[in-house]
């Protein structure tokens, strides 16, 4: 993908090409999907493409597992990553689409011509054996493990009954989830109002095109990303700073809340997706591009929201690219810098302000031990159990510790599941 693109001309790119594409950059060259998603030779592809492309692509993440149990049979060699990803694809559209076995077929044998010609015989047995007779092994197989370094530490934290519930959770494509401005009486989506005040939708089709998207009524953010938000509380005219704010989904509920919001980022590319959105939702905030271990603020916040860079372990059930991509390498710079991030926002608090800590990651160093060694650090600092208590839409079972709140994939699962996240609400003295 960093390329021209194997697939020739974007316009004439067929979706089961571009999302082939997309699998390869993540299986051969270690690339996320987002980050493939805004090169030109996907984001140029016409809309309706790019959507069952995506959407084709995560499904064969989700499913590796067990399009692998399916094809097992009927390798008799390793193919090669290349050939690998598209029998992958071309199995998930059969036993998980319920596509037409020859039309994968005869779309798969065209592709292999292209990739490899000399594994286009094999490809086209391989798959029709495949529909014939794998969906037996596709059926009993284990949904596809997370990788070794992460699924210890998840068990040993969690357990391994657990995490296998997770693993499973992961196998399914995540609902939508939308959060909305106000209560006004306004024209919605289709969905179901959880307990907490999101509304759910279980397929969205084009986001843009839904109800009340041009309005500004509501914006696309995960159940579970919406509660830190709502655990700070703040109210009308407080000063309150977004640590790490884009994309924005924070932001945008702090505004709606009546703040006076900062937001501030790294990121000037990711920041403006935060400004387009306070335009769509015609909400405001200060917006600073700047390293948050070197801005300095000009005075102190009632209330600071800091959503520290991490593993991200916790959104994998929307982002299936990332146990393909991350390993343990980077993991211990993250959990140095979340902790000198939140010594930094404990000196921007001014007495009594309020703070809320969270990541979107499984791992206890990014999100329990975190806490306590934030509060050793910072006697002045401890638990706003209030916080919790104020929110009695709060399932009892995410409740971690005092004022702090553990949420895991596996939560929720008559409802479509949450993401991971740890979110602690602070107070100073």
């Amino acid at each position: 993908m960093t390329g021209k693109g194997r697939s020739g001309k974007v316009s004439g790119v067929a979706p089961r090409q571009l999302a082939l594409d997309l699998l390869q950059g993540v299986w051969e060259e270690g690339l996320l999907l987002a980050e493939m998603e805004t090169h030109p030779h996907f984001a140029e592809a016409p809309p309706e493409i790019r959507a069952r492309a995506g959407r084709l692509a995560r499904r064969t993440l989700r499913l590796a597992g067990r399009a692998d149990a399916a094809l097992k049979p009927y390798l008799k060699r390793d193919p090669g990553a290349g050939i690998r990803a598209l029998l992958r694809l071309a199995t998930v559209e059969m036993l998980s689409e319920g596509e037409a076995a020859h039309g994968v077929v005869n779309a798969a044998v065209s592709m292999a011509r292209k990739e490899q010609p000399k594994a286009a015989p094999m490809v086209n047995a391989v798959l029709r054996r495949v529909a014939e007779g794998g969906l037996a092994s596709w059926q009993t197989a284990q949904p596809q493990r997370l990788p070794n370094w992460l699924r210890g530490r998840l068990g040993a934290q969690y357990g391994n009954a657990r995490v296998a519930r997770m693993e499973a959770r992961f196998e399914a494509d995540p609902p939508l989830d939308l959060t909305l401005k106000s209560n006004a009486d306004t024209v919605l989506p289709a969905g179901d109002r959880l307990p907490t005040g999101s509304l759910r939708l279980p397929r969205a089709g084009q986001v843009s095109a839904l109800p009340g998207y041009a309005e500004g009524d509501w914006w696309v953010q995960d159940a579970a990303a919406a509660l830190p938000a709502r655990l700070l509380g703040v109210s009308q005219g407080e000063k309150v700073l977004d640590m790490c704010a884009a994309p924005g989904g924070k932001t945008l509920q702090l505004a709606a809340a009546g703040a006076n919001v900062t937001a501030l980022d790294v990121s000037e590319a990711r920041l403006e997706r935060l400004q387009d959105n306070l335009a769509r939702t015609r909400l405001t905030a200060e917006i600073v591009a700047a390293d948050a271990l070197e801005w300095e603020p000009e005075g102190t916040f009632h209330a600071i929201l800091l959503d520290a860079p991490c593993s991200a372990t916790g959104t994998i059930r929307r982002h299936p690219d990332l146990p393909f991509i991350k390993d343990s390498a980077g993991i211990k710079p993250l959990f140095e810098l979340q902790a000198e991030m939140a010594d930094r926002a404990v000196n921007w608090l001014r007495p009594g302000g309020r703070m809320v800590f969270c990541t979107c990651s499984l791992l206890p160093e990014e999100g329990e031990a975190q806490l306590e060694a934030l509060l050793r650090r910072h006697p002045n600092l401890s638990p706003d159990t209030g916080a919790v208590e104020a929110m009695p839409d709060i399932d009892p079972e995410w409740i971690a510790a005092p004022g702090a709140l553990r949420i895991t994939p596996d939560m929720w699962p008559e409802r479509g599941g949450l993401d991971g996240f740890f979110i602690a609400a602070l107070r100073k003295a």
